[in-house]
């Protein structure tokens, strides 16, 4: 990672964003970068044992040569810290160095942090008794933090097995809890600066907003000041838990969560199937005029996109270009881009965020 090639990097993903988005529209695209480094909020290291050392390791993608790692300037700085205080505090105890083959950190602006320890050996409660030492030594040394460990099939929390970040969403603190194992927007910065991009292109909004994909409700929370109602859905049962939360934490009262695939809502909207889960809710009831997508690296589904074709309004955030143009050869003939904007969540390498908000023609 050479900071020095930042500027350049980051250019040359706008004129790639603005070649690929070209059969659809000549906007300029709004660019957002990140910090140039301690970026990454989170980080996964393999460990490795020399003798009585150990330390963290990498592996080269393209020759799988094994790199150590003291610090890490992609990850945030509290990431550096604690790695460069937590193998010492393990190097002391042979039973929590045993068989450890791996160490992920979650780290949040709010300084605080998860550490999930991975074991190639079960876990027991002589192992507890040592992992309470350990971390009682980093909170010593002023680390606010959850302690995890994992082997097969067990998973040991010493408290809690999330913790909860707070970002600055146009002046006001929003509290998003963030759950171990579970999808958290990786690059802090440059989530707030998507969040303010999708309020600013969403005002004056009117009706409901639908939310696919809507996480622990990240987009759901914030959008809402710009919505009568906001309806979202998700299907990973701990991101559910983790947005209902959030929105008691931030007292919004507006938002409703549904644990479901964006494949069954289609077919719930639709009539095609009627779903347990959606009992008690009128779904005729809302009217959304926008619907909000932030779908994986796939895209949307063909039967997703006819869905998002009936709303006049399209928010769709995109973390692969090209699954997006996919579904915008579609979505062009009913829809045209109105607003363009390129998040650079991932620094010093080919991936890039985006987002359009597209209104019908």
């Amino acid at each position: 990672m050479n900071t020095e090639h930042y500027a350049l990097q980051l250019a040359e993903k706008v004129e790639r964003l603005k070649m690929m988005m070209a059969p659809y529209t000549t906007i300029e695209p709004e660019v957002f970068a990140s910090p140039e480094s301690h970026y990454r909020m989170r980080a996964e290291f393999r460990v490795w044992h020399d003798g009585d050392d150990l330390f963290h390791i990498m592996f080269d993608k393209e020759t799988k040569e094994r790199i150590r790692v003291d610090q890490f300037p992609v990850a945030s700085e509290l990431i550096n810290q604690a790695m460069q205080a937590l193998l010492p505090l393990i190097k002391e105890s042979t039973l929590l160095r045993y068989k450890l083959f791996q160490i992920d950190y979650l780290s949040t602006l709010s300084n605080k942090l998860i550490i999930s320890l991975l074991y190639h050996k079960k876990l027991n409660d002589e192992w507890t008794e040592e992992a309470k030492q350990l971390k009682a030594k980093l909170v010593s040394k002023g680390f606010d933090l959850q302690l995890i460990g994992r082997a097969s099939k067990t998973k040991i929390m010493l408290d809690n097995d999330y913790v909860d970040e707070v970002l600055p969403v146009n002046g006001r603190n929003m509290i998003y809890r963030q759950v171990e194992n579970s999808f958290t927007q990786p690059n802090a910065h440059v989530n707030i600066n998507m969040l303010e991009w999708a309020i600013a292109a969403t005002k004056g909004a009117t009706g409901d907003l639908l939310e696919l994909y809507c996480g622990n409700g990240n987009f759901s929370l914030a959008l809402a000041q710009n919505f009568e109602r906001v309806l979202a859905t998700e299907i990973a049962k701990p991101s559910v838990s983790a947005a209902q939360y959030n929105i008691a934490a931030n007292n919004i009262n507006n938002v409703q969560i549904i644990r479901m695939s964006a494949e069954d809502f289609t077919q719930a909207m639709r009539g095609i199937r009627e779903f347990k889960r959606l009992e008690g809710i009128n779904l005729r009831d809302y009217q959304c005029n926008t619907i909000f997508v932030d779908p994986p690296r796939s895209g949307l589904d063909d039967k997703t996109v006819q869905l998002v074709q009936e709303y006049d309004h399209i928010l769709y955030i995109s973390c692969n270009p090209e699954t997006l143009c996919d579904n915008l050869a579609v979505l062009n003939e009913t829809h045209e881009v109105k607003k363009l904007a390129l998040f650079d969540q991932f620094p010093y390498t080919h991936h890039m965020e985006s987002g359009v908000l597209l209104t019908r023609r």
